[in-house]
């Protein structure tokens, strides 16, 4: 088994057990944690399979523009602190940290390694502009539903906020 194969299956079980942990936590900060694990090791799977393009879309997009959406929808839901012992809060902490090292040790291979510079795979090469065109000519509709989805997350989130702070009386 090749390196670059050794790679790609860490980086299979990192996404899927950040995915799973995503999906079965309780609290929803720790869901969004592990799905911005989730979401980082998919890009550095992108890049290893010779797509920087992708790999960098992955990372500004997902991991940042709506990861930041469901962070700003959790404050507005204003969901409470739990009382737990420092031991126990770290406990819980644990697999995120150590699918987040795992990420950032390949994370650091690949670029001090240059991955992509040995495929054996050709690379098909799309410049940003080329690839923005097709995206938008071809897929509009999807690009356009998926907006207005998450508008209508991001309103109805406002809404859960402003109702329990009218239950509550603040």
């Amino acid at each position: 088994m090749s390196l670059h194969a050794l790679i790609f299956y860490l980086l299979g079980a990192v996404i899927l057990a950040a995915t799973a942990l995503a999906v079965t936590r309780h609290n929803m900060m720790h869901a969004v944690i592990y799905l911005v694990i989730s979401f980082l090791a998919t890009a550095l799977l992108f890049y290893l399979l010779g797509a920087p393009l992708l790999a960098a879309l992955e990372v500004i997009i997902y991991a940042g523009a709506i990861m930041v959406l469901f962070l700003f929808i959790l404050m507005m839901l204003e969901i409470g602190k739990s009382e737990k012992s420092p031991g126990a809060y770290l406990l819980q902490w644990l697999p995120a940290l150590g699918l987040g090292a795992v990420s950032l040790a390949v994370a650091t291979f690949l670029l001090l390694t240059q991955a992509g510079a040995g495929a054996v795979l050709q690379s098909a090469v799309a410049p940003p502009p080329a690839f923005g065109r097709f995206l938008f000519q071809r897929y509009w509709l999807a690009v356009e539903i998926a907006s207005f989805l998450l508008l209508v997350a991001l309103v109805g989130a406002l809404y859960l906020g402003l109702e329990r702070r009218d239950r509550s009386g603040g």
